[in-house]
């Protein structure tokens, strides 16, 4: 993750605590946001695909395969 991202979101952070933002900065805040947000996101998705889960059976399976599985199992019994 980009440092002076998080430098310059850390500087508004305290800005908007301190004295208040413009308009320009609000938006700027928002944007890094969400740009901060994606990141996290995806390492939390690329962590996800590193996972397993072992089975009652005693078999392996990706954590994303077997989260797919108990939400339709869950969907089907509602």
């Amino acid at each position: 993750m980009d440092k002076d991202l998080i430098k310059r979101i850390n500087e508004l952070a305290k800005k908007k605590k301190t004295l208040g933002l413009n308009a320009e900065e609000q938006a700027e805040q928002k944007q890094l946001y969400a740009v901060y947000l994606a990141e996290i996101r995806d390492q939390f998705d690329n962590t996800l695909d590193n996972v397993s889960i072992k089975q009652e059976d005693g078999s392996v399976v990706p954590f994303k395969s077997a989260a797919k599985k108990k939400t339709k199992e869950d969907n089907k019994s509602e």
